[in-house]
Parts: structure tokens; C-alpha cells; sequence
């Protein structure tokens, strides 16, 4: 345009010629005309085929465009539900840790209670094992007793068959001796002589025998009383054995109750996150092809922009051209 610009005006006017064209000038404003209905012509063309684009691409946005009939309005409820899920997840993710710590930390409180259990069990059999050295102890000491009762009984046996010997020969005598002096007539002195000895003789064997069966009583009262208190100490000895094999038990079948509680809280804590990673790899498949799709849309509509900057920048030239044609023509 600026070339056939730069030809008509220096082709102006000849000499006194004015008012009248020349026939190269007039060849020159012939094809300036022809050229310039053709331009015309062209940018016609060209804005019929603009509005034809404008109006494909408002049908475009129409269809495609983010006020179009694909609304994917639908998918952000679903997103946030799965978002409310994840974190629902998350915080029983974390509930269920914090049962493990805690029942981790029980297990661990059980553990320190049975070695206290088990330590004082054993400090408890070994009063036992300490004790029995005693009782078997006080058991020998008991039969020695048994055994020295018996040898005094015995010998007191042997003491009252001597004492009724000696009586029955001191009552012989007596009787020979009574028949001789009852001729000579003083039996009465010795018959009381011998009467007080034989009373004498029975007060020491009653008083002899009292002091025994005293010593016996009292030995075997304080024998008694040491078994009876053996016994009572080995009696609660059982009894807290008893008790703390209950406790142990008690103790052993909760820990199980624990463990197998934590076993299935890990199983479900698995499954747990099973179940989501495989939800949000669902997630994002449906994610995917909608980010694609996203993706395909912006790069056509870039497409069709850089078309439409570009058609644009045409009908802008044409414009310019059309301006200096209109001005070269006035």
C-alpha cells in the first residue's frame, strides 16, 4: 500500500495540464481501482469469514467454555467428600495410634507389676525354703520330746514297780520284825517309821512326776505353739502364693486381651489405609483425564486465540491500507 502510495503521488500533475490526467495516470488510477476493489473485495471476504470465527467461537464457548453445558460443579462435592474422608481417616489414623500408645504403655505398666509380682513370689518361697529347715527342725525337737516323755514314762513305770517292790519287802520285814517285837512290844514305832517313809517316798515320786508332766506341758505347749505358728506363716505363705498365682493369671490372660486387641487395631489400621489409597487412587484416575481434558481445552482455546490475534492483526492492516487508499483517493 505505501509502494502504490509513494507511485501516485509522484506520478501527480504535469505542467499547465491541471485538472486533466494523463493516460499513464489514468492506467495508474485504473489499476489503483482494480487493486483496490479486489482489497475491498478480500476484506470483505475476510470479515465475513471473522464474524463466521466470532461466531464459532462463541458457539465454542457456548459448548466448551466454563459456562457451558460441562459443569464439573458435581465433581467438587465429591472431592470434598473425599477430602472429609481423608481427614476423618487421618484424625482415626490417629485415634487408633494413640490406643496402641496407650495400650502399648498398659502392656508395659502390666509387665513392671508381674516382674514386681514374680519378685516378691520369689522372695516369698525363699521365707519358705528358709523356713522349712525349721519346721523340720522343730519337728525333731518334737519327737526328741515325744521320745524323752516316753523314756520318762517308762522309767517312772520302773520307779513306781521298784517303789511297790520295795514296799512289799519293807512290808515283809515290817511284818517279821512285828511278829518278833510284838513278843518284845515296840511294832508300833516302826510301823509308823515305815509308814512315813512310804508316804515320804510317795510325795517325792508325785512331786517328781507333777514337775515332770509340768517340764512336758510346757515344752510341749511352746513345741505347739512354734508348729502352730509355722504352720500359720506356711498357711498365708500358701495363701499369698495362691493369690498372686490368681493375680499372675489374671494378669497373663488381660495381657493376651491386650495384644490381640492391638493385633486387630494394626488389621484395621491396614485395611484402614488399604481401603483410602485405593479410594484416592480412584480419585486421582478421575482426576487425570479431567486435568487432560482441562489441559487439551486451554491449548485449543491458545490455539484459537493466536488465530484470532492474528486475523485480527490482518484486518488491522487491511484497515490501515484501506484509510491511505480512501486518503490517496480524496
Amino acid at each position: 500500500g505505501a509502494a502504490y502510495g509513494g507511485s501516485f503521488g509522484s506520478g501527480g500533475f504535469h505542467g499547465g495540464n491541471v485538472g486533466i490526467l494523463s493516460n499513464d495516470e489514468k492506467l495508474t488510477m485504473q489499476c489503483l481501482n482494480e487493486r483496490l476493489a479486489s482489497y475491498l473485495e478480500i476484506v470483505k471476504n475476510l470479515e465475513k469469514e471473522n464474524s463466521q470465527l466470532e461466531q464459532l467461537i462463541r458457539e465454542w464457548y457456548q459448548k466448551q467454555g466454563p459456562t457451558g453445558t460441562k459443569d464439573y460443579s458435581h465433581y467438587y462435592g465429591k472431592i470434598e467428600d473425599l477430602q472429609n474422608q481423608i481427614v476423618t481417616a487421618a484424625v482415626e489414623t490417629n485415634k487408633v495410634l494413640l490406643d496402641l500408645d496407650n495400650t502399648k504403655m498398659t502392656a508395659e505398666d502390666f509387665r513392671i507389676k508381674y516382674e514386681t509380682e514374680r519378685g516378691l513370689r520369689q522372695n516369698v518361697e525363699g521365707d519358705i525354703n528358709s523356713l522349712r529347715p525349721l519346721l523340720d527342725s522343730l519337728t525333731l525337737s518334737r519327737a526328741d520330746l515325744e521320745a524323752q516323755f516316753e523314756s520318762l514314762k517308762v522309767e517312772m513305770i520302773d520307779l513306781k514297780k521298784n517303789h511297790e517292790e520295795e514296799m512289799k519287802s519293807l512290808q515283809t520285814q515290817s511284818s517279821g520284825d512285828v511278829n518278833v517285837e510284838v513278843n518284845a512290844a515296840p511294832g508300833e514305832d516302826l510301823l509308823k517309821k515305815l509308814n512315813d517313809m512310804r508316804q515320804e517316798y510317795e510325795n517325792i515320786i508325785q512331786k517328781n512326776r507333777e514337775e515332770v508332766e509340768k517340764w512336758y506341758g510346757i515344752k510341749m505347749e511352746e513345741v505347739s505353739q512354734q508348729v502352730h505358728s509355722s504352720g500359720q506363716e506356711v498357711e498365708s505363705s500358701n495363701q499369698k502364693i495362691s493369690e498372686l498365682r490368681r493375680d499372675y493369671q489374671g494378669l497373663e490372660i488381660e495381657l493376651q486381651a491386650q495384644i490381640s486387641t492391638g493385633q486387630s487395631l494394626r488389621s484395621n489400621l491396614d485395611d484402614t489405609e488399604r481401603r483410602y489409597s485405593m479410594q484416592l487412587q480412584q480419585i486421582q484416575n478421575l482426576i487425570s483425564p479431567l486435568e487432560e481434558e482441562l489441559a487439551s481445552i486451554r491449548c485449543e482455546m491458545e490455539s484459537q486465540n493466536q488465530e484470532y490475534k492474528m486475523l485480527l492483526g490482518i484486518k488491522t492492516r487491511l484497515e490501515q491500507e484501506i484509510a491511505q487508499y480512501r486518503a490517496l483517493l480524496q
